[in-house]
């Protein structure tokens, strides 16, 4: 369909891809696929990157420039980080939706589009719902369809598969003999929380297999960057982690006054897996 999509999870779980895939198993799959960090643009490089400018509109308009959403006409248009624009930039990105027409800076000639819209966003539904950080009545027109993309340490089955895709290419990438993993390397791959998510991993398994010395990998060749939360990691006992994420979700809970909904969504689970957690640990 062209139904808008609003793309939910915490960054590196891989929203892009999941963009990507939308769009090449719909019927604009021929048609251009648009990707804007839209969280990244400043207010004066809004309005002209989206839309384009004419020649003399401001200072450096040294020409025309089609702007990335007619740029993506008749594909689709994929905005990344849109929970982290202001509220003008929603209210100008609200009306080219409603209007289906964008008017580059510098004319008065609308210019009609034809797009199919998909979001992303690490930003909560809790945190889009303030109406004082975020346009309601542009949260409705972006979120036709809602795919809430699961945080890494959720996706058990996922990790070690993920690893070896990984390995297989970055070995290839460097010329580096074929990997296994012993079990001491998947406990570890298993039992890490993955604060980085998919992205810390693959630059884990670069770094692995880079600096692996053999063909098996062992717990010792797998090292995890300082750079997230959980450096310092040292295999914690099952006890101990589940100790840590009972007394998370009883804080969750406690916050959102037993909210399960609002209480999944800050814990980035669905609230089938908050329900399952909450049998598993009699609460």
């Amino acid at each position: 369909t062209d139904a808008s999509v609003l793309i939910l999870g915490e960054n590196g779980t891989g929203k892009d891809l999941i963009a990507r895939a939308i769009h090449e198993n719909s019927l604009r799959k021929d048609k251009p696929f648009v990707k804007v960090d839209v969280g990244a643009l400043t207010e004066s490089l809004f309005e002209g990157e989206l839309f384009g400018h004419k020649k003399g509109a401001f200072t450096d308009a040294r020409e025309d420039r089609t702007g990335l959403f007619e740029a993506a006409n008749g594909g689709t248009l994929f905005l990344d980080e849109i929970g982290n624009i202001t509220l003008p930039q929603q209210a100008r990105l609200l009306t080219a939706l409603q209007n289906r027409q964008i008017t580059p800076l510098g004319s008065n000639k609308p210019v009609p589009v034809n797009i199919r819209l998909i979001c992303a966003t690490n930003v909560g539904l809790p945190v889009l719902a303030d109406e004082s950080r975020f346009r309601k009545d542009l949260i409705y027109r972006i979120n036709t369809v809602e795919i809430h993309v699961p945080p890494l340490r959720e996706r058990e089955n996922d990790v070690v598969l993920l690893a070896k895709h990984f390995t297989e290419l970055y070995a290839d990438k460097y010329f580096k003999p074929e990997c296994s993993f012993d079990e001491g390397f998947l406990n570890k791959l298993k039992t890490y929380p993955f604060p980085g998510n998919v992205r810390e991993l693959q630059h884990a398994l670069e770094r692995t297999v880079i600096m692996g010395e053999s063909t098996v990998l062992s717990a010792e060749d797998l090292v995890f960057s300082n750079l997230e939360p959980a450096s310092g990691f040292s295999m914690p006992s099952e006890g101990n982690l589940e100790e840590i994420e009972k007394n998370t979700i009883i804080r969750v809970l406690e916050k959102n006054k037993g909210n399960i909904s609002k209480s999944a969504s800050e814990l980035g689970i669905t609230r089938a897996a908050l329900y399952r957690r909450l049998s598993k640990y009699g609460l």
